[in-house]
């Protein structure tokens, strides 16, 4: 069986050791420009520290330039592949086939590339593009059922990633123009205004309203933690955690979480996680959990009601005044906790100052009363006591490593079976040889602030010399550090099949190939296919242009899929956005008015 991934999102350094040491066999993490989440961006010496920590353990890590780039950003962009090839990144996560054309052009280093979702990867003629053009890998769809993901995988050889957890984008990756049109921030340039998360009205071609003020583009979160069986015989082999956006708590829930599940599988990665704490990944961000799209379902895709997280369901009211009131519930309730609850189809909470246990359940004194009912239904948000537990943690990923002791040298083994020795002198042999035993075991198997840990001292000398506490300290240090470097010397990254052209599917394509440098064009053009229009952010011309195409279909939530009506969605400034249904392929477009 192939290896499998734990792919997981790093916002910054620290999120990127959290998931290295919570179990990611690799991680995905901005560079300085260029990425899909502009808030998301690390310097190059932050990402030179993860690259190192990383490589220790064979987990691998992988850089976003998945915007569209025009001609200068391209230039820029060479530029900055150079300096993450010379790092040691493994791969890169790209849109723009601009970066294809340098490649082909031989400008560039043979870095590993991978085909972001954001290059639309929902059809099997397009992944079979992709490998024919030699990306490494394809980062497909999240929309994309378990049957489609299993046929693509019988027709090509390509690496297969998917979205496993997180947030679902209602529209399809790389397609959205939505919150370039209303705001000029383009999602294809790294600054999605998440449009999809304001509210909307529903209305008929006579004006009426079908639903009002609603968040009706809104989708639930990505949860397939109960499908990773399937997906593995499918064919995928990277697991995908999205949230590059998200705090180092979330990245160590989460993470974890799926690291567990996936331990019965051989893993890419090596080490050994020494974990602290019990994952929950209803007890992180959460807008409610889904699974639709795997199984070609959309029925309990979206939630209409609030696109903030809901957190987990801990019980009912049984009885409330205007001051507090009473939950019967088997869940632990501490002050400072956040309590949610749907009310008249509206979101609203408030925050825990006190908690009294009686004889009906736990009676709540919030900060702001809630207008609640006996029965309403109660979500916690924030759970201040499993956060702290999260930022207490000291859950870290170590190497095991065995010593062994000889009369002027000390030989250190991982389990990969990396090597090295340090020689050492003294003046005098120990009087008290059991006592300098003791020493040595005690000062060599002090590694709680190293990657490693000690599961055995050897000794293969009767005389030990006698040495300082200190002296052995410093030795233990030297020669982890010469394990560290060894094993970072002997760390080779995969090279780049040169890039090829192929016969793209389409042979001429608009705004939506994202076309927004001349090298993007030129390679297109090279692959047979006709660019007839550039990029949505390049055109002036907007109108009845597709703002996005989502499996999401309001017709089908509302009304079902029978009904004729012409419909159109209407936003907070009144702004009345054409709707139509492709009902030969289940799809719902938004378009330009």
């Amino acid at each position: 069986m192939e290896k499998l991934e734990l792919l997981a999102p790093a916002q910054n350094y620290s999120c990127a050791m959290a998931a290295i040491n919570s179990g990611a066999d690799a991680i995905y993490i901005g560079a300085p420009d260029f990425g899909a989440r502009k808030n998301a961006s690390n310097s190059l010496e932050d990402i030179k520290k993860v690259v190192d920590y990383a490589h220790l353990f064979n987990v691998k890590v992988y850089v976003t330039l998945n915007t569209i780039l025009n001609d200068n950003e391209l230039i820029e962009c060479e530029k900055l592949i150079k300096k993450l090839y010379e790092i040691k990144v493994d791969a890169l996560i790209i849109q723009d086939f601009g970066i294809l054309k340098l490649a082909l052009d031989n400008k560039l280093p043979p870095i590993v590339l991978h085909a972001s979702t954001q290059c639309d990867n929902r059809t099997l003629e397009k992944i079979k593009f992709l490998e024919d053009v030699n990306f490494k890998r394809a980062i497909l769809a999240r929309e994309l059922s378990i049957e489609e993901i299993e046929k693509i995988h019988k027709n090509t050889n390509i690496e297969l990633e998917h979205f496993i957890h997180g947030a679902l984008c209602v529209c399809y990756s790389g397609q959205c123009y939505m919150s370039y049109y209303i705001g000029k921030r383009s999602a294809n340039k790294g600054e999605c205004a998440q449009a999809c998360r304001k509210k909307y009205s529903l209305v008929d071609k006579k004006g009426n309203y079908i639903l009002k003020n609603q968040y009706l583009l809104s989708l639930k979160d990505n949860n397939l933690s109960k499908h990773l069986d399937k997906l593995i015989k499918a064919g995928v082999i990277s697991f995908k955690i999205e949230g590059r956006l998200k705090d180092e708590n979330y990245v160590k829930n989460i993470v974890l979480y799926y690291h567990n599940l996936l331990k019965k599988y051989p893993r890419i990665s090596f080490g050994e996680i020494k974990e602290d704490f019990t994952p929950n990944p209803y007890k992180t961000f959460n807008r409610g959990y889904c699974d639709d799209y795997l199984f070609n379902k959309k029925d309990n895709i979206y939630n209409f009601i609030t696109p903030k997280s809901t957190g987990e369901y801990i019980g009912k009211i049984v009885s409330c005044n205007d001051k507090n009131f009473t939950i019967k519930t088997k869940e632990e309730i501490n002050s400072q906790d956040g309590l949610c609850f749907i009310i008249q189809n509206e979101l609203q909470g408030c925050l825990v100052n006190k908690v009294e246990k009686t004889k009906d359940g736990v009676k709540i004194f919030p900060n702001k009363m809630v207008n609640l009912k006996k029965g309403d239904e109660v979500y916690r948000n924030i759970d201040t006591k499993f956060n702290k537990i999260l930022e207490n943690s000291k859950t870290r990923r170590k190497l095991k490593v065995n010593f062994i002791i000889e009369e002027n040298k000390i030989i250190l083994k991982d389990e990969n079976s990396t090597k090295v020795e340090l020689d050492y002198s003294f003046d005098e042999f120990a009087n008290n040889q059991e006592k300098m035993k003791e020493n040595y075991i005690k000062a060599l198997s002090k590694s709680q602030d190293s990657p490693y840990f000690v599961e055995k001292i050897a000794f293969k000398t009767d005389r030990l010399g006698f040495l300082p506490v200190s002296t052995l300290n410093e030795l233990r240090r030297e020669i982890l550090d010469k394990l560290s470097q060894k094993i970072l010397s002997n760390y080779k990254t995969k090279k780049q099949k040169p890039i090829d052209i192929a016969k793209f599917p389409l042979r001429q394509g608009d705004y939506r190939l994202n076309v927004h440098n001349l090298k993007a064009k030129e390679f297109y053009e090279l692959c047979d296919c006709k660019v007839v229009e550039n990029s949505f952010e390049s055109i002036k011309n907007h109108k009845n242009k597709e703002l996005m195409r989502t499996k999401h279909c309001l017709k089908r939530a509302v009304l079902g899929c029978k009904n004729q009506d012409e419909l159109f969605l209407v936003d907070e400034k009144n702004v009345k956005y054409p709707l139509k249904f492709d009902c030969k392929n289940c799809e719902m477009v938004v378009l330009a008015p």
